[in-house]
């Protein structure tokens, strides 16, 4: 019964980030009873899991940051090396979107050690998608993967807007034109 319990738990868990992801970056103020409301839980089951909305914004980024990390594979194992890492990147910029909504909240919260425990995963996904790409002959070799994600990390503060969405895509096609990427 208690693996039953953990179960429903994490599903609970699971469904309150999803709400308030897209409830937060639609409207940062929400308030934490709303977003457990539209959960379709008490907001004990919301404060078991977030004790504070701090709490919660940084488990909707570390989330996030988590589904980001576990795309790459995922894409690599369906799609050309390049068009999984130009997925990958479009994926990241929908991602900084949420970043953008919750950026107060986020910076406020994020400690050093919660810095590094995103960036560490993400630039080995970088690297993967990357070596992929090399070996495939699609980017050229000796890109080097940090220097990419911080490119790539531009795509956070750019405005989750029509405008913001063609920069985007244009600061990606600039990104994989300097890796050697033929687009």
């Amino acid at each position: 019964m208690n693996e039953k319990l953990r179960s429903d738990a994490r599903v609970n868990r699971d469904r309150i980030l999803e709400v308030a992801r897209d409830m937060l970056t639609t409207d940062p103020e929400v308030s934490m009873n709303s977003i457990a409301k539209m959960a379709g839980v008490g907001p004990g089951t919301l404060y078991r899991h977030f004790s504070s909305r701090e709490a919660l914004v940084l488990g909707v980024y570390k989330n996030e940051i988590d589904a980001q990390v576990q795309l790459a594979p995922a894409l690599l194992a369906k799609h050309r090396p390049l068009m999984a890492f130009r997925l990958w990147c479009d994926r990241l910029a929908k991602l900084g979107r949420v970043k953008h909504a919750i950026a107060a909240s986020l910076h406020a919260t994020l400690s050093d050690k919660d810095s590094q425990d995103a960036y560490l995963p993400m630039l080995d996904a970088v690297q993967k998608l990357m070596l992929a790409c090399e070996a495939s002959g699609e980017i050229l070799p000796g890109n080097n993967a940090a220097d990419i994600l911080v490119l790539l990390s531009c795509l956070w503060r750019i405005p989750p807007t029509d405008d913001g969405e063609a920069q985007a895509n244009r600061v990606l096609t600039l990104t994989f034109r300097a890796m050697g990427a033929e687009q």
